[in-house]
């Protein structure tokens, strides 16, 4: 059975962990209408993508 021959230190331990952390989630706003959108991905609100119409947009 594995046993740890040394007690690893504080400094080793927060070392290992300090890529574990979480980023924030970039977002854009669709030059088209202004919503809130992820980058690359088409506006779930007017369906444009690169300045152009790639999702019909639904009818209420």
């Amino acid at each position: 059975m594995a046993v740890p021959k040394r007690r690893v230190s504080k400094t080793k331990r927060n070392t290992r962990r300090a890529h574990d952390a979480l980023s924030v989630t970039t977002i854009s706003t669709c030059p088209n209408c202004g919503a809130k959108v992820l980058p690359h991905h088409v506006c779930p609100s007017c369906g444009q993508y690169d300045g152009k119409q790639v999702v019909a947009k639904k009818e209420a």
